[in-house]
């Protein structure tokens, strides 16, 4: 797509369509070609590690076109993964070089240029442009249609309110930000400006069709909790503020990966994989875990505006010479926690309280199951449980006769460049069809308690949410991590 008005309304007719029926587009280039016309021009913000892994598939999808790629990191440095090669491995994989790399020999893929040359690679041209700042981004690629955004949590809802305010359809991982207020905002700017969105949570979350089923005739009587538990955090949850000063790397640039946050002195521990365990840019195990599979539980039961959540949560100490003293933290997320979310009743549903658990926490086992799985979930009611696998598949009543039911198949693995059905109905609305289920409209629910589970823990105790007015009631001092103070520059009114 390009920014030609006749273009545009081409996407969107099926009379443009008709005028090229005359050439079949199997005899222009095989039987899955899509000319450039039909083709989604986007552009690619955040080419870390996970970026990469999920721009592999984007880069082979023929509905798509990257043009461009964004980060303020230009090089493979400083990067962190889970394993050694795997990622090295998927990139090699898919553009069928044995020896490509991203530099010597160890060096965990990342940074732009990567992204650029993983793309024209793929391509067999140079037409990738690479940015360091989404605002230039924005402002010179006017070929630009979509973007997607693979950045640190912080980032998200800045990035993706600029590009929708242009006119731009929009992608992005979870969550759709770390701060209430400005997801918020975000979900706002979607409603206004009519672009097309899609949170990506929502290709993973499983279904509640059975146990909607097993709650409506009663099998476990009155609804009375939900319990979901992860064995998240795979990262560092730091106790403490780092106190050294290593030098920014070459080519990274510190000032921009901040964004909207308040200026510090750069560390390697705040960025790339391990942003996620602190609150001014992470969301913390429930934003990293949770919107995959609670959204699906939340639509389900149409919960929103809790009327408390309480933290249980761990901490940690340190020593102060001979001296042994508790970690006073209110910036980095603890290692485990439990989070009990006490919802009003809605409709014909009677009230519920919902429980989210990580860093091995896990509810108490119930009667009749030697041992709960290391992730599940779990929904109980005055007479009986249901319980789950973490994304609520292979769900079975506790303490009934076996029932014959086939259980949920493996999640199928798509083959390169296949996009899910959720991407496949966004591709759609871009170019004038419905919104994909998993817009960002449809997220609100799951949004709000992934931010109140933030506040509380920072709060460090029960807060008392007024949903109407959107503070808390009984912790006056909590309300500032609803928000954020942005940096000049970075306010959503500015980006």
């Amino acid at each position: 797509m390009t920014s030609e008005p006749n273009r545009r309304k081409f996407l969107g007719t099926a009379a443009g369509a008709a005028a090229f029926t005359i050439v079949p587009r199997h005899a222009l280039g095989g039987p899955n070609y899509v000319p450039p016309s039909d083709k989604v021009n986007l552009a690619y913000i955040g080419t870390g590690t996970q970026g990469l892994r999920e721009l592999l598939n984007l880069v082979a999808a023929p509905e798509l076109r990257i043009v461009a790629v964004c980060d303020p990191n230009r090089d493979a440095v400083g990067y962190r993964d889970f394993g050694r090669d795997g990622l090295l491995k998927n990139i090699r994989d898919a553009l069928k070089k044995s020896d490509w790399r991203a530099g010597s020999e160890g060096t965990v893929p990342g940074g732009r240029e990567v992204g650029r040359d993983v793309v024209n690679t793929f391509y067999g041209d140079q037409s990738c442009k690479a940015y360091s700042d989404f605002r230039e981004l924005l402002a010179k690629q006017t070929d630009l249609d979509a973007v997607k955004i693979m950045t640190p949590d912080h980032l998200h809802g800045v990035i993706a309110m600029a590009a929708m305010k242009r006119g731009k359809h929009v992608i992005v991982h979870k969550p759709i930000a770390n701060r209430l207020e400005e997801a918020r905002k975000v979900i706002d700017t979607a409603r206004t400006k009519g672009v097309a969105t899609h949170f990506m949570p929502w290709d993973s979350n499983g279904s509640m069709e059975q146990v909607m089923g097993w709650l409506h005739d009663g099998s476990i009587g009155t609804l009375r909790e939900v319990h979901n538990w992860s064995a998240r955090p795979m990262w560092p949850q730091y106790p403490l503020v780092p106190k050294d000063r290593p030098p920014v790397p070459d080519g990274f640039d510190w000032d921009l990966w901040l964004g909207p946050e308040a200026e510090r002195p750069y560390h390697p521990d705040y960025t790339h994989m391990v942003f996620r365990g602190w609150y001014d840019f992470g969301g913390g195990s429930m934003a990293d875990m949770g919107h995959y599979s609670l959204w699906t539980v939340f639509n389900a039961l149409e919960l929103s505006g809790p009327t408390s959540v309480e933290p249980m949560l761990s901490h940690q100490c340190a020593m102060d010479g001979p001296f042994a003293y508790t970690i006073k933290n209110d910036y980095s997320f603890p290692i485990a926690s439990a989070v009990r979310f006490k919802y009003p009743a809605h409709g014909e549903r009677p009230a519920v309280d919902l429980v989210w658990y990580d860093g091995g926490m896990k509810p108490v086992t119930p009667a009749g199951v030697e041992d709960l799985p290391e992730e599940g979930m779990m929904f109980t009611g005055d007479k009986g449980a249901i319980l789950a696998g973490f994304r609520v598949e292979n769900p079975r009543l506790l303490g009934a006769k076996p029932a014959p039911q086939q259980p949920t198949s493996a999640r199928r693995q798509r083959p390169l460049g296949e996009l899910s059905p959720g991407l496949k109905q966004w591709v759609a609305a871009c170019k004038g069809g419905a919104q994909s289920p998993g817009n960002f409209l449809n997220a609100s629910g799951i949004t709000e308690a992934v931010n109140l589970y933030g506040v509380a823990l920072r709060a460090g105790r029960r807060i008392v949410y007024d949903a109407a007015t959107r503070r808390i009631a009984n912790v006056a001092s909590a309300n500032r991590y609803l928000s954020r103070e942005y940096r000049k520059g970075w306010s959503p009114e500015e980006v």
